[in-house]
């Protein structure tokens, strides 16, 4: 049976997250908006209504989410004084607070997410590292790791490029995951992630260390301004499909984008590859490349600001491309986050896609500093 304090503790929280997100104002402002949604003419500029109705439905987000805590808030303190009365078990009472509790720590979450880029949608890459068909069965493990967790929570995951592994796995995959805060949630995922475990591909049955790379970043849309040079830009095409028989395409649907880049801070230059066969229709192919293209170069931009400002606040800690974040030991059945210290000895759910403790203690730890 819950204490006294703790429901205290969920009460307080509700209160400051009320303050927090501004409730009341957010309030006010779904009412304005909503009446600019019923000016004549409003859908002459589909553009412009699509994002004044995402605006809207994006703060009604806010204020139902708020709603939904504050009533299971309620009902546990509700639960309590009934438990008391013997008209509520004990175990109904936990059971209020493990979900009033449960919520509380989501909107929490989400309201460490400030950043601009934080509700976008994200491009998540997989490459394998290192050591030919174990590294590779690595990358795919982690990319059904990701799929999984995308499923969990309701999120789309479509792949749009997969390059499969010599013998087993993939040597690298891409990745589009839709769905609120996407990129926010996932963004602690950049790095290299270590296996050490004995590997079914040693006949020597020994312990062996895999490294596969994920990168994430913002899956940017038409209404983010990012200045990309036609110039610069050529297109290959190529065929896409199966092993043979009826899957092969026998249409070019795949493309390949190359982009020359010139950093407009450094003036180093580099190609930009990009390669698309998510579907079998080449303009959409072509224009789901550009998607990945605007991402890419939003990222870059995204990357300076916050180098820029880590020289300014230099004694904050730094995440490096690269640095290894976190091992899968799966013989001593362990997963630790190198940054953050969390860990688990749950390893066959974090393969499963039951990653939200690492996304949690990542953000708590670092989401401030950004």
């Amino acid at each position: 049976m819950i204490t006294q304090e703790q429901l205290k503790d969920i009460t307080a929280r509700t209160e400051d997250l009320k303050r927090y997100l501004d409730i009341d104002n957010k309030t006010m402002q779904v009412e304005e908006e909503q009446l600019r949604t019923q000016a004549p003419g409003f859908w002459d500029d589909a553009k412009a209504a699509e994002a004044q109705m995402k605006k809207v439905k994006g703060l009604q987000a806010w204020i139902d989410g708020y709603k939904e805590v504050k009533t299971l808030a309620d009902e546990l303190a509700l639960a309590f004084d009934f438990c008391k009365e013997g008209l509520v078990s004990e175990e109904e009472l936990d059971e209020a607070y493990a979900k009033a509790s449960a919520a509380v720590e989501a909107l929490e979450l989400k309201n460490m997410l400030r950043q601009e880029a934080d509700e976008m949608d994200c491009v998540l890459k997989i490459n394998s590292g290192a050591g030919g068909t174990e590294s590779q069965d690595w990358a795919q493990m982690l990319m059904r790791m990701y799929m999984r967790w995308a499923e969990a929570n309701n999120y789309k995951a479509t792949i749009s490029n997969l390059q499969e592994g010599d013998e087993a796995g993939i040597k690298s995959v891409t990745m589009n995951i839709e769905g609120p805060y996407a990129y926010g949630y996932l963004k602690g995922e950049n790095g290299v992630h270590r296996l050490v475990r004995v590997s079914p591909y040693n006949a020597q049955g020994k312990r062996m260390t895999s490294f596969a790379s994920v990168f994430v970043t913002p899956l940017v849309d038409d209404s983010i301004e990012v200045q990309i040079n036609p110039a610069n830009i050529s297109w290959d095409t190529f065929r896409s499909g199966g092993a043979g028989g009826q899957n092969v395409n026998k249409v070019e649907s795949g493309v390949r984008l190359r982009y020359q880049y010139k950093d407009p801070y450094t003036g180093a230059e580099e190609e930009i590859l990009i390669e698309n066969t998510e579907t079998r229709d080449q303009p959409k192919n072509k224009e789901n490349a550009m998607r990945q293209l605007r991402s890419i170069l939003y990222d870059k931009e995204l990357q300076h600001r916050m180098e820029e400002q880590a020289k300014v606040e230099a004694g904050k800690k730094k995440i490096e491309w690269g640095s290894q974040i976190r091992s899968y030991v799966f013989d001593d059945r362990r997963v630790k986050d190198h940054r953050t210290n969390y860990q688990t000895s749950d390893v066959a759910g974090v393969m499963d896609g039951k990653i939200d403790g690492f996304i949690k203690a990542y953000l708590m730890e670092f989401a401030s500093e950004e």
